[in-house]
């Protein structure tokens, strides 16, 4: 969540670009490309100007306007708020659109959109109540960032016992989203400390408290039992997949590669890892730039970590 800033050379667009035909558009599911489309969109033809799409407790509660926690996540301060946002989200999106199927995924995306609006509002205003500080009711946020902490807690989940990297520190996913939570904050004071804690909150609700029970109920209500695939006990992902797994359903539905042993999952990790990371210059070649076309996912962090995120 960030203040507004004039737009530069719009590098970060093309930096997206480069990191969405490295890893294939064929690669990324529907819905994640759909999304990461409309993002671009909205930051090029903006629904409505910054300091009407943010998201405060004084716009959108004392003021009555609530369309802003439908347009506050996708609209973006500048290009680099843009790209550091989007590449976060295209490797969340492939992995858990995969293992969700696309229907459920638009699902958790649209809850949590709104979602973290509403607890961003709620802590800001119980802040307020507690410190008789005003200024949390009118900090206004904008960007997807705290979408984003909330499909990392999911990910985290998703693959437990983990490690991830942090600045170079090796952490357990079981504790990234905090150490990351505090690290953007301490080096980026303008970031949202709030917005991106509400993500976090909205995550652990669907993995560890009654959201995802609520939103199955409710999909079944209104749609039918069988509208939505179930996420933990099916693999109705983008390429195509059967159901099936090991013991506890919470990574279901591999299908084993006959002539390479190599579950779908994992062929994509490897094409992904193929695409991004290459072998190192050639004799001969040019060296690669500087900056943005070569990131390794932990790179990405660690730059998105080192400017603004949201």
């Amino acid at each position: 969540m960030r203040r507004q800033r004039p737009r530069g050379s719009q590098l970060g667009l093309l930096l997206l670009a480069s990191q969405l035909f490295q890893v294939g558009l064929d690669n990324v599911p529907p819905v994640t490309l759909g999304v990461l489309g409309l993002n671009v969109y909205l930051y090029l033809f903006p629904a409505a100007p910054l300091m009407q799409a943010c998201v405060s407790v004084q716009n959108a509660y004392w003021h009555g306007d609530w369309r802003r926690l439908f347009l506050s996540p996708f609209h973006h301060v500048d290009d680099w708020h843009l790209y550091f946002n989007l590449t976060s989200f295209l490797w969340k999106g492939i992995n858990l659109e995969r293992r969700m199927g696309g229907a459920w995924f638009l699902y958790v995306l649209s809850v949590f959109s709104l979602l973290t609006g509403l607890v961003y509002l709620g802590l800001e205003a119980g802040l307020t109540l507690l410190t008789d500080d005003h200024s949390y009711s009118v900090q206004c946020a904008v960007g997807f960032s705290g979408v984003l902490f909330a499909l990392k807690i999911l990910s985290n989940h998703y693959h437990p016992g983990g490690v991830t990297h942090v600045l170079g520190l090796r952490v357990d996913n079981r504790y990234a989203s905090w150490v990351e939570l505090v690290l953007i904050h301490l080096t980026n004071p303008g970031t949202s400390l709030i917005g991106h804690l509400a993500g976090i909150l909205v995550g652990l609700l669907y993995t560890a408290g009654p959201l995802k029970s609520i939103m199955k109920t409710s999909a079944a209500w209104v749609t039918g039992p069988s509208r939505f695939s179930q996420p933990n006990n099916s693999y109705s992902g983008y390429s195509g997949t059967r159901s099936g797994g090991p013991a506890g359903g919470e990574y279901a539905g591999r299908r084993w590669d006959q002539a390479g042993g190599m579950t779908e999952q994992e062929q994509l990790d490897q094409a992904l890892r193929n695409s991004l990371n290459d072998a190192g210059p050639r004799p001969g070649d040019a060296a690669p730039p500087p900056y943005g076309f070569n990131l390794s996912d932990e790179e990405v962090r660690r730059r998105r970590l080192m400017r603004f995120d949201r």
